[in-house]
């Protein structure tokens, strides 16, 4: 209880609260405007819960959307607790369970039905008007939702625990695993869709993927900076005391001049490799500086520099 109790005091707490409270009613959005009134099938568990509703409403057993999502999901967090984490399953299990009653408060708030006009296509219900068009609403907003759960380990339920797992012990980029696992989801909407819709289905799932891997390479992009210069000293002092970032020294041999010089190898923030770009140009030092992209850091990444150099000025 005590462990429990120093959690819920935490700042980082309630603020990742916040974020996925945010983050599963964008998914709500996204599923109850775009995928409910077209009966367009992605390969996420909504998508599958669409299908098995359709199905339960043909033999004349009425299940409610969002009961059937609050069923699978309940089903797939006991794997997320066992294979994944239990800090990952512990906050699945609170975007998971919200995911069903957010779409009632969109039901609540503004019915589908009130701005959904005839498919251009098949006469189908549909938001947008194309079943293009409701893909590509759909996507974007489940995308960026899911690649902001994943940036503080979470997620929105569902599919992505299947991704995650994929992921993990698979060891796919983690929009590669989304894909896999909604391709098999998706194909059980030949159930209720035709060949046609079906392959949309198919082709969102696939985009899905793509724009996942963007945004959470846009969210954890890191600068991997090189530099080789006379004044590394200095710009060391500046990295570790006023960046309070590590860095590593190398002995490099110029093949132009044969020199011996020394390279600094560090990883930043882009706001903090401007700080640097900005301190070297204000300074007038002679420098070489070569900077890459970098989508994943593992192993040890201070997030809570203010702290680590308040710590550092008390010893």
């Amino acid at each position: 209880m005590a462990k429990i109790l120093n959690i819920l005091s935490t700042k980082k707490f309630w603020i990742e609260l916040v974020i996925m409270t945010l983050g599963m009613f964008i998914t709500a959005c996204a599923v109850y405007y775009f995928l409910v009134p077209s009966k367009l099938i992605i390969g996420t568990i909504s998508g599958l819960s669409i299908v098995l509703t359709n199905i339960f409403d043909s033999v004349g057993i009425h299940i409610g959307l969002s009961v059937i999502i609050m069923i699978i999901n309940a089903i797939l967090l006991v794997l997320a607790w066992l294979l994944i984490g239990h800090e990952f399953g512990a906050k699945t299990v609170y975007t998971a369970m919200i995911l069903g009653p957010l779409t009632d408060v969109c039901a609540a708030i503004l019915p589908w039905e009130n701005i959904a006009h005839p498919n251009l296509v098949t006469g189908a219900p549909s938001v947008m008007g194309d079943p293009w068009l409701d893909l590509c609403c759909f996507v974007l907003l489940l995308s960026a939702s899911q690649a902001l759960m994943f940036s503080i380990n979470a997620s929105t339920g569902g599919l992505d625990i299947l991704a995650k797992i994929v992921n993990k012990y698979l060891h796919f980029d983690i929009g590669t695993s989304v894909s896999i696992a909604g391709a098999v989801i998706c194909c059980t909407a030949f159930f209720i869709n035709d060949f046609r819709m079906v392959v949309i289905g198919l082709i969102g799932t696939w985009i899905n993927g793509l724009v996942v891997d963007y945004f959470t390479a846009s969210l954890n992009n890191k600068k991997r900076v090189c530099i080789v210069s006379k004044d590394y000293d200095r710009l060391r002092r500046y990295i570790v005391d006023e960046l309070q970032r590590g860095c590593t020294l190398y002995e490099v041999i110029g093949g132009y001049t044969n020199e011996k010089s020394i390279e600094l190898e560090t990883l930043l923030s882009k706001d903090e490799f401007a700080k640097l770009m900005n301190y070297i140009n204000k300074n007038e030092i002679s420098a070489f500086t070569t900077a890459g992209n970098v989508s994943e850091v593992y192993g040890f990444w201070n997030k809570h520099k203010k702290k680590s150099k308040l710590h550092a000025e008390q010893r």
